[in-house]
């Protein structure tokens, strides 16, 4: 039976950092607003992130940091201006948490996890007069303009005299996430880019010895190149090929690739320390009576999964040519043939097109309607730039809905 029901002058769908985010915003304003999840909780998806240690943002000069979205810098960019990095750390302080800077210039929050931090801004919100309805999926829009939730109880209708969408992408969707949202919008004549993989790993035909005996198996100290492209850092080998953060860093690049040409080859450097030419001189080191295996140890440094990477491109005749050897140490090449699949992906690129929202985040076709967080159009690595821009995005979202409740849309 259905139910019909008044939740105040703000619904926000989508309880992560964005909704979240914007929710904070509105109350800054004076403005109630309800928040409204698919989950049983709030952020399923920002615990799931901060599970290993939650990267918030990154330390790194402003000018390099925004070059972190590629393409879409010139509409991140403003976002960030408003809520830069420097005021989400002012932000997690003000909840009673500090922040560090890590090594690497990656910021987190000082017990490392992300709980601490979000049952202190849940409970923040609470006080802030934010309500929260879980268990509610939306469903769109009715005739009269109503919203639609299914529920345990059957569905409700809610009216909103503005409504911030922050329905992620759809990675992860077993945390909330599936991409759902987009049909609706589409039906509403939203554009909306098709939601792709990002920071992802890909597939590789591994040779049934290789899989079997090195899938799980970690790859320290290693460059990966790809065009211009070089990161250095460590990956993982897989079942169906390879992934880790220094293949994350490039997959929008591999991914694109293999759109356009059914393929990608990645270049692996195995001793990113060393010169081609001291290379060349151990790889053509007499060994005498030692095996290749033993050789390629004590002169190289080189044995399991690196060494064994080699026996994958190389066959055993060319793996006796020093020269050749040398070569592919420095630039072993990995053909990858297939991104993994969005649900197993990290992050999804794709989503709402800028060029449907206005520069407060609302839709142009459907006045009153903000978007915020991942469901926008855009793609960063990991490394803190997704969260850095999920919270400006949301923070950009309920601003922006404050200003059309309090008048400037007439």
């Amino acid at each position: 039976m259905t139910q019909q029901t008044s939740a105040g002058r703000v619904v926000i769908i989508g309880a992560g950092p964005a909704g979240l985010m914007a929710a904070e915003a509105l109350a800054q304003a004076g403005i109630r607003a309800g928040v409204h999840d698919a989950m049983p909780s709030a952020g399923r998806k920002f615990l799931m992130a901060g599970k290993g240690g939650l990267n918030i943002s990154h330390a790194e000069v402003f000018d390099d940091f925004v070059a972190r979205y590629g393409t879409r810098r010139a509409q991140i960019e403003p976002l960030l201006q408003a809520f830069p990095p420097d005021a989400l750390r002012r932000w997690v302080h003000g909840l009673g948490l500090e922040t560090f800077v890590g090594s690497s210039g990656r910021v987190f929050p000082d017990r490392m996890k992300a709980a601490p931090l979000l049952r202190a801004w849940l409970h923040r919100l609470r006080e802030q007069g934010v309500t929260f309805h879980l268990r509610r999926r939306w469903l769109g829009w009715d005739e009269s303009g109503l919203l639609r939730f299914a529920t345990p109880e059957g569905e409700c209708r809610i009216s909103a005299d503005a409504t911030v969408l922050a329905l992620g992408g759809a990675s992860w969707p077993q945390l909330g996430s599936d991409g759902a949202w987009t049909a609706l919008l589409a039906a509403r004549g939203i554009p909306i880019a098709p939601l792709r993989p990002a920071n992802c790993g890909f597939d590789i035909g591994w040779s049934d010895h290789f899989r079997q005996r090195y899938a799980g198996a970690p790859l320290k100290s290693v460059a990966a190149c790809f065009g211009e492209l070089r990161r250095n850092g460590e990956c993982l080998i897989s079942t169906h090929g390879i992934e880790g953060g220094l293949i994350y860093a490039l997959s929008a690049a591999l991914r694109d690739k293999i759109e356009v040409n059914g393929e990608a080859v990645l270049h692996l450097d195995l001793l990113p320390d060393w010169a081609l030419q001291r290379v060349q001189r151990e790889a053509a080191h007499p060994r005498g009576a030692r095996s290749l295996a033993s050789h390629l140890q004590s002169r190289l440094g080189l044995k399991g999964v690196k060494a064994n990477l080699l026996r994958e491109v190389l066959s055993a005749e060319q793996m006796h040519d020093p020269v050749l050897l040398a070569q592919t140490i420095k630039m072993l090449p990995l053909r990858l043939v297939a991104p993994r699949p969005l649900n197993e992906a990290i992050s999804s690129a794709g989503g709402v097109e800028f060029a449907a929202l206005d520069q407060r985040l609302m839709l142009q076709r459907i006045p009153g309607v903000f978007c915020a967080g991942e469901m926008l159009d855009w793609e960063a690595p990991t490394g803190g730039y997704l969260l850095t821009a999920c919270f400006a995005s949301g923070h950009a979202a309920g601003k922006g809905a404050a200003q059309w409740l309090q008048g400037s849309h007439r």
